[in-house]
């Protein structure tokens, strides 16, 4: 039998405010743990929470962003249940009326557009943080961290829309790209700035009811979600193929084997006995406010990368590349500014500062390159003053050190041979040096120059401009 996957994702973004959602304590991350803690964040007796406008602010700038509709009206809830980490034994959050709802995004899938809804986006507390060590006595096995406790959090639920785990990729990237663009959260992965859990299933092909689900937690990064997915969905499929039942559950994603493991059961729907916060009233939003929200939204990924087509004329790829990260568009900006040819720029980023970046899993920001930097070496490859062969060298220890490309070039002596008088001794040595590969070149074997080239450019260290080296050598052979 062939199965359809259905996946749905609930994606938690902490909010980039200088304080908690309900006291005044600071959301520094990093801090020595429970030294950012107060009697509410702690939730001790007879304390009040009170609201932080900003994350209210920031919520909507997320929700509209995201192509939701903003509720007039809407409330704060108690979700009951019991963990070490959350301090009141429940979590204020938002149940029935959630601050934002109905909202989208669009993925592009092997060149066609996919629309995935967003079921709803609310506001709620974070929780503290467990931490586990195999140091600590055998009675305290694990120790609590209550910083985190009172971080804002926004939880973006999707609709079951998504039909594969590579979908699940490209929704996720396409989401925190929006939200970096908006500026309320840093969201990076790693500090927990985002967190994803998942929700997945498999029913028969061409049927409408779902099938049982499994929740996967612990997924800290993009290609963990996939991993995890396409884990968990050869397991399901294997075991309604052996005849067995899915069984709802919870899992854990354990990334060192690259398996899913049992939690806890979810036989039954988790009863949280939520009800309305009686220490908080409902939250009315005016649609005057809202509209002030939206004029504060800067250009977002879509708009960004339809005038870079537009204004640069960059083919859609590039410009989809150069979109995908708020810091990365800025810097395509900044560049062209300050040297107006956008698709050598462009040509660079993608290649050798991607390449860069990957090889050693960093984003942009965490390196010195700049664009003034990446203007100037590249005016230096238009000087004549070095060959592209070259750049590719200077650009790597510019990113690395963040020296000027002029002061790498002097140091390590690396101006262009341009001098055709030099080049041609040099051509007439490996003339000489070669002539079987001459003989090939006149018998008809083009591959015979390039290979000739490149003996030029070994004797020269790769400092002889490439264009003259390939004319000289074809007018000596030619003679």
């Amino acid at each position: 039998m062939e199965y359809e996957t259905v996946i749905g994702l609930e994606v938690h973004v902490e909010l980039k405010t200088r304080t908690k959602v309900f006291c005044s304590c600071p959301t520094t991350f990093g801090a020595k743990p429970n030294t950012q803690v107060c009697p509410v964040c702690l939730g001790l007796p007879g304390v009040l929470p009170v609201l932080n406008e900003k994350a209210v602010e920031f919520t909507i700038q997320a929700a509209l962003a995201l192509n939701c509709q903003i509720a007039g009206f809407s409330k704060f809830d108690r979700k009951n249940y019991f963990y070490p980490d959350m301090p009141k034994d429940y979590q204020i959050s938002q149940y029935d009326l959630p601050l934002a709802a109905g909202g989208h995004i669009d993925i592009n899938l092997s060149g066609e557009n996919k629309r995935i809804r967003i079921k709803r986006l609310h506001l709620e507390e974070d929780t503290g943080k467990l931490l586990h060590s195999d140091d600590l006595a055998a009675a305290a096995s694990s120790l609590v961290d209550f910083n985190r406790a009172g971080v804002p959090l926004i939880e973006i639920v999707s609709e079951p829309d998504i039909r594969s785990p590579e979908e699940a990729r490209l929704y996720l990237n396409k989401l925190k790209g929006i939200i970096e663009y908006t500026g309320v959260s840093d969201v990076k992965m790693q500090e927990g700035s985002l967190r994803c859990d998942a929700n997945v299933s498999l029913r028969p092909k061409g049927a409408k009811e779902f099938g049982t689900r499994t929740e996967i937690k612990n997924m800290n990064s993009f290609r963990a979600v996939q991993r995890g997915l396409e884990y968990e969905v050869e397991r399901q499929k294997k075991v309604l193929e052996s005849g067995g039942k899915v069984l709802q559950e919870t899992r854990h994603w354990d990334e060192t084997r690259g398996i899913t493991v049992s939690l806890r059961s979810k036989e039954e729907a988790h009863d949280y006995r939520y009800f309305p916060e009686p220490d908080l009233a409902p939250l009315v939003i005016s649609r005057e406010w809202v509209q002030e929200i939206r004029h504060l939204l800067p250009e977002l990924p879509a708009a960004k990368k339809a005038r870079l087509i537009e204004v640069y004329r960059l083919p859609e790829y590039d410009a989809e590349v150069l979109t995908s990260s708020k810091a990365l568009g800025d810097f395509f900006d900044a560049t062209v500014a300050s040297y107006p040819e956008a698709k050598t720029v462009s040509n660079w980023m993608m290649g050798e500062l991607m390449k860069y970046l990957n090889a050693r899993n960093l984003e942009i920001g965490e390196i010195p390159l700049t664009p003034g930097l990446l203007a100037d070496l590249l005016r230096l490859i238009d000087q004549g003053t070095i060959s592209g062969k070259i750049a590719k060298t200077i650009f790597e220890e510019m990113c690395s050190t963040g020296q000027p490309p002029e002061k790498i070039v002097q140091e390590k002596g690396l101006v262009q041979i341009s001098d055709e008088g030099a080049i041609a001794r040099v051509v007439e040595e490996v003339i000489a040096g070669n002539q079987q590969s001459v003989a090939d070149y006149r018998a008809g074997k083009e591959k015979a120059l390039t290979f000739l080239v490149g003996q030029v450019m070994k004797v020269t260290r790769g400092k002889a401009n490439p264009e003259a080296v390939n004319r000289i050598l074809r007018e000596k052979l030619q003679s």
